[in-house]
């Protein structure tokens, strides 16, 4: 029960007073805490829906044992409540309801009174029935636009906030390394500048909103052998270090993110949930984080069961104490009971459950957990975290501002691959729209969107939100619009593509829907646990574009999937190519927009294209070596470069400048012009490139440093003047210390990863020298009119 507070009580606990340092405040609670109570801040508890005040039934472990009753755990108090709201479909006003009656439950009783931080997954966006679907990850790579993704973050944790959750488990912060992955789809790009900038922008926006951003999965889980989901990491220390490692270290440094979570996979067969040089001396040792760690669902059960590096779930709760996982999700196992003995037993110290504690502490501390209930009801953000005073005003989680960003996230990300002047489709053409997801709402969903996640299994559920389809996008921009249906994704007949082919031969135009449905552990082609064998179209795909390509009816094809796929032989043959990647609830639109000619495509490629399914990975940061070469018949050569994206108009670069030398520690300027030659107007995103020729370890054949979006007016140009620090040279030297070698450095401006027209190069002069924390982590870049 909760302590009673008189003058005399508060006076004593220092805690709860919110003026003290918060350092202060923690270890005040913590010298009051039982073991018990200590281990109560590690456990996650996952609920099986209930309605309030009815029973609540634990979900069930991966371990397939019962889990412990939450009425047993409560009297020690809770660390967490794992998706009230995102495991079955819920308005919001009963999941708030919902969260408010357990967040009572666990603050009343436990002695002092503490709520549970409620966390929710929120990677396209707040991931519950009838909140807005924004475009998954890759699509916010397209956008090359870190401030849009800022302020989609910050409208996601707006809506979190309000409904009384505390953390949200994004963004993903892993490296694209190969697209058979599954969970490319999660992923924001192949670059780790890219993928740092952008997902620093996706945390800030979070943190600001008031919840706890979670970059995942760390580290290495994206560069699994073959693509495969949980298989083990083969990458070395350097690779690991400065393409693995590295966007997370500027989402702690310059994002704020208050947790992290740990991978599934394994390094050189030491298990991240294991790894004390990961977790510890790496995460807090080198990039100084100072939050919560916490695991991935069932991550420190997988110890014993997968990894099998544990004997018993105590053995497994000792591994992930001591590497510092600070929380067991989703629901406590190997932290509860098993630890405890462990402790008492004197195996583990107590100073390892007074470390998690108090990291766990700290950030309820942060999250207003620990100050004193004022009774007041609904705050500014939402209902009180500790579940007190009335129920809050209705809550709007899809309003109109929301999809209005939504739809401008999508109409940035669309990408235009290819286009002999087919597109924009003039009006007074017939056209015909086929394929699999022409008229598939599931076509703009990744699998982290609730309809997918949860409402697969659900089919007679509604979709909660609005989700076009486009079909009927197209047909708006279009109303003479002819559409033939032509199977599912992975099951079009041999009746269905006759059909679409005999439509397309006597239309102007065909537009041909092709790609993913997103779905988990092999129910779907793209998402957790949905690898490919090759990048090949799903189903009978490519078979049905064939068909349609062999009427000679100018062809566009439209890709909406969660990776890039092979499409060499049909893209040669296509008057088009467009590429979406999950764009979410207002995606159609966007897409049909670019088909009209309404909206201007400005997106960009963050993930190569391969021009062969069965091909080695073909990501642009690759070594000389590893590049295409006489000496091997396999070419890594893309279809479609990263950085690639075509407009209505065309760009023309030049007037490079760059400055001669600099001091190791010092900087120089890039400068070049850029100017629109066509008759419309247009958004390019010029891009800067950095080789080092010569070097102590094989680095590169050239990496992203910086880039800007920029919008021009036909016959407008502008200057862009990148600011490029030493620092942003630096690499893992042979030592495995990151230094800045002197000596020459190439420079390529341009439109994509392989069209840089312009190329010059600069000096470093004076030693290589070592980098410390506060090394230069971006290259600012300024444009003006030229």
């Amino acid at each position: 029960m909760t302590e009673a507070l008189t003058p005399a009580t508060a006076a004593a606990q220092r805690w709860r007073d919110p003026a003290l340092p918060v350092a202060d405040r923690v270890a005040d609670l913590l010298s009051r805490m039982t073991p018990e109570e200590k281990a109560g801040q590690l456990a996650g508890f996952w609920a099986m829906p209930a309605e309030p005040g009815e029973p609540v039934a634990p979900m069930e472990d991966d371990s397939h044992e019962s889990a412990p009753a939450l009425d047993d755990l409560l009297p020690h108090g809770l660390g967490q409540l794992t998706r009230v709201f995102g495991t079955a479909p819920v308005t919001a006003a009963e999941g708030a309801a919902r969260l408010r009656d357990l967040q009572r439950r666990v603050a009343a009783a436990n002695r002092f009174g503490i709520p549970a931080i409620a966390h929710e997954e929120c990677l396209n966006g707040f991931m519950t029935w009838g909140a807005t679907v924004f475009p998954s990850p890759p699509a916010w790579g397209a956008t090359f636009d870190p401030e849009l993704v800022g302020e989609m973050a910050a409208a996601i944790g707006a809506s979190m906030r309000a409904a009384g959750v505390h953390q949200g488990l994004a963004p993903v912060l892993d490296v694209v390394r190969d697209a058979r992955w599954g969970r490319t789809e999660e992923c924001i790009g192949e670059d780790p500048q890219l993928v740092a900038v952008l997902g620093t922008a996706y945390v800030r926006g979070l943190e600001r909103s008031g919840i706890a951003a979670t970059p995942k999965h760390f580290a290495g889980y994206s560069a699994s052998r073959a693509g495969r989901n949980m298989a083990p990491t083969p990458v070395g220390p350097r690779e690991f270090a400065d393409v693995i490692v590295e966007p997370f270290v500027m989402a702690l440094r310059e994002g704020g993110a208050r947790s992290v979570m740990h991978s599934y996979t394994d390094v050189d067969g030491v298990p991240a949930a294991a790894d004390g040089r990961l977790l510890t001396d790496l995460l807090r040792g080198e990039l100084g984080f100072t939050g919560a760690v916490v695991s991935d669902y069932f991550g420190i059960s997988f110890l014993e069961s997968r990894h099998r590096v544990a004997g018993s779930r105590g053995e497994a709760g000792e591994l992930a104490l001591r590497a510092g996982i600070d929380i067991e999700l989703p629901t406590v196992r190997c932290y509860g009971e098993a630890l405890l003995e462990r402790v008492r037993r004197g195996d583990v110290p107590g100073e390892l459950l007074d470390r998690a504690a108090a990291r766990v502490l700290t950030l309820k501390a942060g999250l207003g957990l620990l100050d004193e209930p004022s009774g007041e009801g609904a705050t500014p953000d939402g209902p009180r975290p500790d579940g007190d005073g009335p129920a809050p005003a209705p809550l709007d989680l899809d309003p109109p501002a929301h999809r209005d960003l939504a739809r401008r996230v999508a109409e940035e990300s669309v990408v235009l691959l290819a286009n002999d002047g087919t597109l924009p489709l003039a009006g007074g053409r017939d056209v015909v729209l086929t394929g699999p997801l022409a008229d598939d709402p599931a076509a703009m969903l990744g699998c982290y969107t609730f309809p997918a996640h949860v409402g697969r299994h659900r089919p007679e559920l509604p979709l909660g939100v609005e989700i076009p389809t486009l079909v009927g996008a197209l047909r708006a921009e279009l109303p003479d619009l002819t559409v033939v249906p032509s199977g599912d994704v992975l099951a079009a007949s041999d009746a269905d593509i006759a059909a679409a082919a005999a439509a397309a031969r006597d239309a102007g135009a065909a537009v041909v829907a092709l790609g993913d449905r997103a779905g988990l552990f092999g129910r779907g082609t793209s998402g957790e646990g949905c690898d490919a064998e090759t990048l090949a179209l799903p189903g009978r795909q490519r078979d049905l574009a064939d068909a349609v390509l062999a009427t000679g009816t100018p062809t566009v094809l439209v890709l909406m999937s969660g990776r890039p796929y092979a499409i060499e032989d049909l893209a040669e043959r296509a008057a088009a190519v467009v590429q979406a990647f999950f764009p979410g609830e207002e995606g159609a639109g966007a897409v049909a927009g670019v088909l009209s000619g309404r909206v201007e495509p400005s997106g960009r490629m963050p993930i190569s294209v391969p021009r062969r399914a069965s091909g080695p990975p073909v990501t642009y940061l690759r070594s000389k070596m590893d590049g295409p070469h006489d000496w091997s018949a396999v070419s890594p050569a893309p279809l479609f470069p990263f950085g690639h994206g075509l407009t209505w108009t065309r760009f023309e670069y030049s007037d490079l400048r760059v400055d001669e030398r600099a001091r190791t520690d010092g900087s120089v300027t890039v400068r070049a012009v850029v100017r629109n030659t066509g008759d419309r107007p247009g958004t390019e995103v010029v891009q800067l490139y950095l080789a080092d020729p010569v070097a102590s370890v094989v680095r590169p054949a050239r990496s992203l440093a910086g880039w800007a979006r920029i919008r021009l007016e036909p016959g407008g140009a502008a200057r862009v003047a990148f600011t490029v620090h030493a620092d942003r040279t630096a690499f893992t030297g042979a030592d495995l210390r990151r230094i800045v070698e002197p000596g020459a450095i190439e420079v390529m401006v341009g439109g994509s990863s392989e069209d840089l027209p312009l190329r010059g190069a600069f000096t470093l002069d004076g030693p290589v020298r070592a980098l410390g924390a506060d090394r230069v982590l971006t290259v600012p870049a300024e444009v003006v009119p030229a």
